[in-house]
């Protein structure tokens, strides 16, 4: 079964991209077959991933637009083991042209359908906002893994998104869920951080990640370099935590497959 999670939260700055590609390495380091889908305008995650988003042919621009398939833009990033469906600025136009097009919100969706039986995770790292981008991307997905600072601004900023999921539940993917939050630069040692991190585990539960992202040096280097942190220092902190939340993600997975496979 194929699992297809949107990586989002509106406010920018909280790990997004980071966790995208780390997480996309780490799991293609436990054997899954792994696409990366960037829908950010910026191409971070495609740079992150070795792939130069100056040099594209074809890109998520032509998939959305229906220029090309899905499988034609795959690149592969090689040093790290998984796929990437690439972007760069033209994707900033492919939000203004869908505004025209029936179903626009199902582009995404209907784009993947034919190459998602190939891949055991689908992640999309989305735009630091709730545009047509990010709604496509919530349309296609399963779940949302949302990353965020343990900040008071986060907070307000995770009260919108979760809005703006409900509506997407009651409209265009009723199975749409919240699949797992992600605290990332985390400081033990800051009170906030701490306090923050309670009502997070308060509000949400077992849907609260026990893998958290610490601040790390070696993280903020690697998309430098233009591979995750796993290929860059192996032995960092950061890279020994993505690892933790791969391994983390694929118990949850199994153990969900299992409680559906009961229940048939």
């Amino acid at each position: 079964m194929t699992h297809i999670f949107a990586i989002a939260n509106q406010k920018g700055g909280v790990g997004k991209t980071t966790t995208a590609v780390n997480l996309a390495a780490s799991l293609a380091a436990t054997k899954r077959r792994v696409l990366l889908i960037d829908l950010d305008p910026q191409g971070n995650a495609t740079m992150g991933s070795g792939v130069d988003k100056y040099d594209l042919e074809q890109s998520m621009y032509e998939v959305l637009t229906g220029e090309c398939a899905a499988i034609d833009a795959v690149q592969r990033s090689e040093a790290a083991g998984f796929d990437v469906l690439p972007a760069n600025g033209d994707l900033t136009a492919a939000e203004v042209e869908l505004m025209e097009v029936e179903r626009r919100e199902r582009r995404l969706a209907a784009a993947l359908e034919p190459v998602k039986s190939s891949y055991d995770y689908i992640l999309i790292d989305c735009p630091p906002s709730l545009n047509m981008l990010t709604l496509n991307a919530l349309v296609a997905a399963q779940g949302v893994l949302i990353p965020m600072q343990c900040e008071y601004y986060a907070l307000e900023g995770l009260s919108a998104l979760i809005q703006t999921i409900t509506s997407i539940q009651t409209g265009p993917n009723p199975a749409l869920e919240i699949s797992g939050l992600i605290r990332t630069m985390y400081d033990p040692r800051n009170s906030l951080t701490n306090d923050v991190s309670e009502q997070l585990a308060a509000h949400f539960g077992d849907r609260l990640f026990t893998s958290v992202i610490p601040r790390n040096v070696r993280l903020a280097e690697a998309p430098s370099h233009g591979v995750p942190v796993l290929i860059y220092d192996k032995s960092s902190r950061g890279a020994m935590a993505y690892l933790a939340l791969a391994g983390e993600l694929n118990r949850r997975m199994k153990a969900a497959a299992k409680k559906e496979a009961a229940s048939a």
